[in-house]
């Protein structure tokens, strides 16, 4: 099982769980991906590392405050979080949290792009990130979904340098999220318009899986539900589901070249 050790700047590199009720959380994913969880200690907080094979693939920790609701968070890698978070506000950012050292993990920040889109930054110290990623059973992709894909690619090329290059999926536009090296780091669409008004932009965090029907047949039998069936596109063959708490997540089995 291949290891990261660490990751560029500028490129995801870990993904968390926010909600309510952490113990179901963990019994859920468990169940569904094989993760097992390593408790960080009470001065973490509540916050614990989902496993796979003893190596930290995400996570989990509760929700800050009553009415706040379960959510997957994506994290960009950077250099210095204190300048990225200061470009963020100079293009638009909402900063929900400042830059903060997590004992000698590291530094992470969180904020909504003018989009409404919620995501966070992470300075590496001790923890690096993901240790596994991108195989069965582990995060693999992270989407952008918003209502302006124009207003995000000018922010996002702002503060982290992305560039934004345009595609066709079979009739829809898709946006992949490139570093200044031209490696594709994640990716973007516009919110299909069948999308409730009051769902605000998000990026969307994806799990890598071996069979996306089997897997999301079993996690609608341990309380899930679907948003979007399986179906294939390019890529691979995709879903959207929400966990029992409402944490919306992504499944895909990627094709050998996708």
């Amino acid at each position: 099982m291949p290891k990261f050790t660490s990751y560029p700047a500028g490129t995801p590199s870990w993904v968390d769980l926010v909600t309510p009720d952490t113990k179901a959380a963990t019994a859920f994913y468990g169940s569904l991906f094989g993760w097992t969880t390593s408790d960080l200690g009470p001065d973490a907080g509540g916050y614990a590392f989902f496993q796979k094979e003893g190596a930290n693939v995400a996570g989990i920790g509760p929700v800050q405050g009553e009415g706040h609701p379960a959510a997957w968070t994506t994290y960009i890698d950077v250099i210095d979080a204190e300048a990225t978070i200061a470009r963020a506000k100079v293009a638009g950012a909402t900063v929900f949290v400042e830059p903060m050292q997590i004992m000698e993990a590291g530094h992470m920040a969180l904020f909504a792009d003018p989009t409404g889109a919620v995501i966070g930054l992470w300075q590496p110290g001790q923890h690096k990130g993901a240790d596994v990623a991108n195989e069965p059973g582990a995060w693999c992709w992270s989407e952008l979904n918003t209502r302006d894909t124009d207003k995000a690619a000018s922010f996002y090329r702002h503060v982290f340098e992305w560039e934004a290059s345009k595609s066709d999926f079979d009739g829809m536009a898709y946006t992949e999220w490139k570093r200044d090296d031209g490696t594709t780091i994640g990716g973007m669409m516009e919110m299909p318009s069948m999308v409730p008004a009051e769902v605000p932009a998000h990026w969307l965090s994806y799990f890598a899986v071996d069979d996306t029907d089997a897997t999301a047949a079993t996690a609608n039998k341990l309380g899930a539900t679907t948003l979007v069936p399986p179906t294939d596109i390019p890529p691979g063959r995709f879903s959207v589901l929400t966990d029992p708490a409402g944490a919306v997540f992504g499944i895909i089995k990627m094709n050998p070249a996708g």
